[in-house]
C-alpha cells in the first residue's frame, strides 16, 4: 500500500513540478512585455495546459521505475521574440526561469527532509523524491541542446557563429536530446549524479553543515 501511495505521490510532484516550469516561462514573458503565453492560457495552475503525456508523465515514470534519475519536460510556453525587451537576454531570462524554479522547489523539498529528522519513513522518501526531481528537471532542461532551456541561455552568450550552429540544430534538438541521453547514457548518467551531488553539498552548505 504504501509504495503505491508513494507512487501516486511521485506523479502529483512530477505535475506539479511540471506546471509550475512553465508557469515561470509565461510568466517572466509577460513581465518582458509578451503576452502571447498570457493569450495562450498559459499562465495558469491547470496542468491539462502545460502537461505533454510523453516528456511530463511517460518518460518521468518509466525512469521513476528503473530507478535511473528522474527528468522531463512539458509543451514549451509561446514566445513572440519580437514582443520581449532585452532581446536575446530577455529570451534568456524567460528560459532560465523555469530551471530556477526547479532548483528552488528542489531546495524547499530539501529543507522538508533535513528538518523533519532526515528519516527514511514515507514523508522522508517523498521529500527525497521531489528533491531529486526537481534537480532533474533543472539539470536536464539546462542543457545547451535546442530546444531545451540551456540553448536559449547560450544564445545570448556565444558569439554569432556559436548561434548559427544552435539555429541550425534546432529542427533536430529532439533528436540530439535523445541521442545524448538514450545512446551516451554513462556520460549523462554521470553528469546528472555529478551536478545532483554538487546541489545537495551546496544545500548543506546554506543550511550550516559544513
Amino acid at each position: 500500500m504504501e509504495s503505491i501511495l508513494t507512487f501516486i505521490f511521485v506523479i502529483v510532484i512530477l505535475v506539479f513540478s511540471t506546471v509550475l516550469h512553465e508557469l515561470a516561462h509565461g510568466f517572466v514573458a509577460y513581465k518582458l512585455g509578451d503576452d502571447t503565453a498570457k493569450l495562450s492560457g498559459r499562465l495558469s495552475l491547470n496542468p491539462l495546459v502545460h502537461i505533454d503525456p510523453v516528456m511530463s508523465i511517460i518518460v518521468p515514470v518509466l525512469l521513476y521505475l528503473m530507478g535511473g534519475p528522474i527528468f522531463g519536460g512539458a509543451k514549451p510556453v509561446p514566445i513572440n521574440t519580437n514582443k520581449i525587451k532585452g532581446g536575446e537576454w530577455g529570451f534568456a531570462l524567460i528560459a532560465i526561469a523555469g530551471p530556477l524554479t526547479n532548483i528552488v522547489l528542489s531546495f524547499l523539498f530539501f529543507l522538508l527532509w533535513f528538518f523533519t529528522g532526515q528519516n527514511a519513513d514515507f514523508w522522508g522518501t517523498i521529500a527525497t523524491y521531489g528533491m531529486f526531481i526537481n534537480m532533474g528537471f533543472a539539470l536536464f532542461n539546462i542543457l545547451p541542446i535546442p530546444p531545451l532551456d540551456g540553448s536559449r541561455v547560450l544564445y545570448a552568450l556565444a558569439p554569432d557563429f556559436a548561434r548559427n550552429v544552435l539555429r541550425a540544430m534546432e529542427p533536430y534538438g529532439l533528436i540530439v536530446v535523445y541521442i545524448v541521453v538514450f545512446l551516451l547514457g554513462g556520460w549523462f548518467s554521470d553528469y546528472m549524479a555529478g551536478a545532483q551531488s554538487g546541489l545537495l553539498s551546496a544545500y548543506f552548505w546554506l543550511v550550516g553543515v559544513r
